[in-house]
């Protein structure tokens, strides 16, 4: 048996670490040297024992002439420091890496750099490669790397220029590091650039460079070209079919993804996390709760575990598929939860105008030490104006300040909303003008709906034509106006706004409804003639119209914008998106269970009404979420007390 002496025994094993996480350590470290003490890994960054110490205890070992310094020494505390992120301790190994004779060591530079870009430490990154004297491919490829991944995607590509003339060759990790940072732009115009670089150099082909190629097409909106790059890839990952199905579930592009994910399984590739997360939402954006359900069930099955993003994701698609009581369930199986769960609820329960359980909510969340942030609170005061809650609206928004939250622009809009649901548009329109930032054209329109409402035409007016100023593209101020017009019988204005659009070149989004009915979208427009069973839709409607009619509905035929007689307007209201979505929903299911809508739009006055009434016929709920809100007709009644 051989009897190592304290600085041989001490370089054996730090030349091989995986011993060091395995033997324990005898006692304390000893100041002789015969002492057969082993360092551990979690004893590395261990701090002086002296305050005249260099700052680490092993660095006093080698100072001490206890230890050679060597670079796996350096670079055992070196990825120590990084893996734990700890920058204080990681200068103190740079200080004594400078003063040795590594100073000038090319490995050991890049090992130094390479944790500051990691660290998120980046002013100090620079710093060191601009005083480094001679630079190779892993040096500009580390800062590349580290701007890229901590949200400075224009200085990772200010970078590449300056690299190339040092007739340096770009590898395949640099390549996927650019296209990930020109990603971060609205416009293609640096990933086209790349990518013809890429082909230049022969990299296009590489499954890591295709990869961050699909991503960046993916990300900047440019789905047929991400198409072509994934076809064109000879091999592919998890990652080329996770950035293509999130491309698609970012546009809102629900049923491409779906597509992509049986695709996927087919292919014997097993799901990850941000496959599920890319999944979950793009069923929340579409609706597709059997769908999302089927995705779920496929996840617990594989194992997958609720960790945070996933979780809040999936919670999110139930709440957005009209089940907040399978939300809150998700919510409460979450391994850990963090501010963006706690929001998330908050959401759903704003959406559904839950504004007591919402506060309640908020209560709760402050009670175990979470902190809100502009989003908590933006979600807390839409679910008090969803649900009329006047005196808690404004409690929240000046509770605000105590958290030191600057009120952005979206906050502002909720607030005026606010007002305007109780009627005091006079208030809501001194708030504007008082409001220490600019109002915008969402402030102004929140104004105008509630003119709408409460048929104030002149206020009304004075609004719109702020909105115009502001946003003279979007049609929806457009269509309030004319409705406001219209409900007053002043068809004439109404056409002047009409005609007004019409020469703008400002057209109107064309309402659609769609349900979800075994696991098939099936989607309507207004006197759609399209589907396969038109003629029992139709027929259908036309029995519950007339059970309505009984009972007291009364079609409002202010919201057609046309000169015709009564009868016609009427014929108008009869087939509209949601009607046509809810009678083929009662044909196709069970009776007593619940029917849930979606609409790209506002829902129109009339159909809110009749769909009150047709909830009273038939005895079921009826969920209908428009781009406001979410209703829950029940007995005749909506939970948005009318106000939408």
């Amino acid at each position: 048996m051989i009897k190592y002496s304290w600085r041989r025994r001490l370089n054996v094993l730090l030349h091989r670490p995986q011993f060091c996480t395995s033997v324990l350590p005898h006692d304390d470290f000893s100041d002789t040297q015969d002492s057969s003490c082993i360092i551990q890994h979690k004893d590395l960054l261990r701090k002086s024992r002296h305050p005249s110490g260099t700052g680490l205890y092993i660095l006093d070992l080698v100072d001490g002439g206890s230890l050679e310094p060597s670079r796996t020494l350096y670079n055992l505390l070196l990825k120590r420091c990084t893996h734990l992120n700890r920058l204080k301790e990681g200068r103190i190994v740079q200080a004594h890496i400078t003063n040795s004779h590594f100073g000038d060591d090319l490995v050991m530079h890049n090992t130094i750099l390479n944790m500051y870009a990691k660290c998120g430490s980046l002013d100090d990154a620079r710093r060191l490669f601009d005083e480094m004297p001679v630079k190779d491919m892993v040096t500009w490829t580390t800062l590349i790397t580290g701007y890229s991944q901590h949200d400075r995607p224009v200085d990772a590509l200010r970078l590449f220029p300056l690299m190339l003339r040092q007739c340096l060759e770009p590898n395949q990790f640099t390549l996927s590091s650019l296209l990930k940072a020109s990603a971060s732009s609205t416009s293609d115009l640096h990933g086209r650039q790349l990518h013809a670089f890429c082909f230049k150099c022969g990299h296009d082909s590489n499954v890591y460079v295709g990869s961050s190629l699909l991503d960046m097409y993916a990300r900047c909106g440019s789905m047929d070209e991400a198409q072509l790059i994934f076809r064109s890839l000879d091999s592919k990952n998890e990652v080329s079919w996770n950035a293509l199905i999130a491309g698609h579930a970012r546009k809102g592009e629900g049923e491409h993804a779906l597509r992509l994910f049986w695709k996927m399984l087919r292919e014997d590739l097993e799901p990850t996390h941000f496959t599920y997360s890319s999944i979950f939402g793009a069923c929340a954006t579409t609706g597709s709760l059997e769908q999302g359900k089927w995705v779920h069930a496929h996840m617990i099955k594989s194992g997958g575990e609720l960790v945070a993003f996933v979780g809040n994701t999936l919670l999110d698609m139930y709440a957005k598929s009209g089940c907040i009581e399978d939300a809150k369930k998700v919510f409460d199986r979450l391994e850990k939860r963090d501010v963006v769960s706690w929001n998330s609820m908050l959401t759903g329960y704003a959406q559904h105008g839950l504004g007591k359980e919402a506060v309640q909510w908020f209560e709760g969340m402050l009670r175990i030490g979470i902190a809100p942030n502009d989003i908590t609170f933006l979600c807390l005061l839409t679910a008090c104006s969803h649900a009329g809650m006047l005196d808690e609206g404004k409690y929240y928004f000046e509770l605000m300040k105590k958290y030191r939250i600057e009120p952005q622009i979206s906050h502002y809009v909720t607030i005026v909303d606010l007002l305007g649901r109780a009627g005091l548009l006079e208030e809501a329109e001194m708030f504007i003008i008082e409001m220490p930032i600019e109002p915008t054209a969402a402030v102004w329109g929140a104004l105008l709906g509630a003119c709408r409402m409460h048929k104030n035409m002149d206020l009304g007016a004075y609004a719109a034509e702020r909105v115009f100023e502001l946003d003279p593209h979007d049609s929806g101020p457009h269509v309030l106006l004319a409705n406001i017009y219209a409900s007053a019988g002043r068809l004439g204005d109404a056409a002047k706004v009409r005609k007004m659009m019409k020469e703008s070149g400002v057209k109107k989004e064309p309402a659609c409804s769609w349900v979800e009915i075994e696991n098939a979208v099936h989607t309507f427009v207004a006197n759609d003639d399209a589907h396969p069973r038109r003629e029992e839709i139709r027929k259908m409607w036309e029995e519950i119209n007339g059970k309505i009619k009984e009972i007291g509905y009364v079609p409002d035929s202010s919201h057609v914008l046309s000169y015709v007689d009564q009868q016609e307007r009427e014929v108008k209201l009869k087939y509209h998106s949601e009607k046509l979505a809810l009678a083929f929903a009662l044909l196709s299911t069970p009776p007593g269970s619940t029917i849930r809508i979606m609409k790209n739009i506002r829902v129109c006055g009339d159909c809110h009404s009749a769909i009150k009434f047709v909830s009273k016929v038939v005895g079921r709920e009826i969920i209908v979420r428009d781009t406001n809100r979410f209703h829950h007709f029940r007995d005749g009644r909506c939970s948005c007390g009318d106000y939408w």
